[in-house]
């Protein structure tokens, strides 16, 4: 079986993409992961092989995705989108104003300098199954194109789903000159270049892997397959400081890579929450990029800072995580059964977090709230109340039930 994956540029997303990749790929399948060019040299280093299409585009600020630091009002989901944490703002005024702005300045922009060549290297490759991730609609339409089957690999919990799906249901009961739908305008477009015609798949996939245990899961009425998330941060080496068993606690604190790498740095208080932490009887390790770090102007004495450690290695030395709630981090940590603390901030993440809290394996603290002494009181929480750590263990073992990669790459091939 050939299999084509596609991806945005973003180098996160990407990596919860690669161990579905390596386990078709171990079992005898063809694999190909197509993205913009400036995704390339990652995905050659993660050992899979790379297709660069379209052109380079860079854009994350046109669609007012970068919240500002410290702004509550601009955190979390975003119109249409955050109907699935507001049940009540679902209506057809609110549910279509917002496709009408995020289809074209989101959907169609990350997807658009991709089309023509996904297409024509779908053409020549002929893939048996295309794999997209949800803000890359030029999956499907390649899929589409070639008539090959199509599954939709989420990243997030599926608020791309349940919006749509509350979306079709009201669009069913307008008056038929107002069932305007820019989703289905501009997917049908393009199949209908291709010899195709729009269906609803092409916004949700024939069938959806959900890598999140059903206690953090949104669903839609879809076709699901449940993975279990398996950590994979790129290339990584563990350092020798991190051999030994911890000689007390110890705390990691790491905020990602897309605050960096797509936004304009952290929008906590690294060194506050640092110094807040610096009595304790406890190790602090911190993952923080360089960039940040210029910002620190001192490192307490049972802190070590670092630009980054493989999480998988950290995090089961750790008695607690503190992190920003983004899919990879917190399914790594749920993984190892440690409690964690979410500072929240971008589309998924305060959902997630308060999914997370009310599970009871961790805490949530809105970013705007996450001074250094509120950090504090949550971490010991975490570390004195063993309520946490026992809802962790429930948490891991939910997780560790799930198919693991290699069953569902044996899923797909019979698909």
């Amino acid at each position: 079986m050939r299999v084509l994956f596609t991806t945005c540029p973003d180098r996160s997303i990407f990596q919860s993409m690669v161990p579905l990749a390596w386990a078709l790929r171990t079992a005898g399948h063809e694999v190909r992961v197509a993205s913009q060019p400036r995704l390339a040299d990652t995905i050659a280093r993660s050992g899979l092989t790379a297709v660069p299409v379209g052109r380079d585009h860079h854009h994350r600020r046109l669609a007012g995705l970068e919240p500002e630091p410290g702004a509550a009002a601009r955190t979390g989901l975003f119109k249409p989108y955050d109907v699935v944490d507001d049940p009540a703002k679902v209506s057809w005024e609110y549910l279509k104003a917002g496709y009408d702005y995020h289809v074209p300045w989101w959907h169609k922009i990350d997807s658009q300098p991709m089309i023509v060549d996904l297409v024509a290297f779908a053409r020549h490759w002929r893939p048996d199954l295309v794999v997209w991730e949800p803000s890359v609609y030029a999956g499907p339409i390649a899929a589409r194109a070639v008539g090959a089957r199509h599954v939709r690999l989420l990243w997030s919990m599926d608020v791309f789903g349940v919006t749509r799906e509350h979306y079709v249901r009201l669009k069913q009961v307008q008056p038929p000159d107002e069932r305007g739908d820019a989703f289905a305008e501009w997917l049908d477009a393009h199949a209908r270049e291709h010899g195709g015609s729009f269906d609803e798949d092409m916004v949700t996939g024939q069938m959806t892997i959900d890598q999140l245990p059903e206690s953090l899961r949104v669903k839609a009425d879809l076709r699901y397959l449940p993975m279990r998330y398996v950590p994979y941060g790129g290339q990584a080496t563990v350092p020798r400081w991190l051999w030994p068993d911890a000689a007390r606690p110890r705390i990691a604190i790491t905020f990602g890579i897309t605050a960096t790498e797509a936004f304009d740095g952290y929008v906590v208080g690294i060194q506050d929450i640092l110094d807040s932490l610096a009595d304790l009887d406890v190790d602090v390790v911190a993952t923080v990029a360089e960039s940040e770090q210029r910002k620190l102007s001192h490192v307490p004495a049972n802190a070590t800072v670092v630009p980054y450690v493989p999480l998988q290695a950290l995090v089961p030395s750790c008695s607690a995580v503190v992190h920003h709630a983004g899919i990879g981090t917190l399914a790594t940590t749920s993984l190892q059964g440690v409690p964690q603390l979410a500072l929240p901030l971008h589309f998924d993440e305060p959902a997630l977090a308060r999914k997370l809290a009310v599970q009871g394996a961790g805490l949530a603290i809105d970013p705007s709230a996450a001074k250094g002494h509120t950090v504090r009181q949550a971490v010991l929480r975490l570390l004195h109340e063993p309520s946490f750590r026992h809802s962790a263990g429930r948490l891991r073992d939910e997780m560790l039930a799930m198919p693991d990669p290699s069953q569902v790459a044996a899923r797909l091939a019979e698909y």
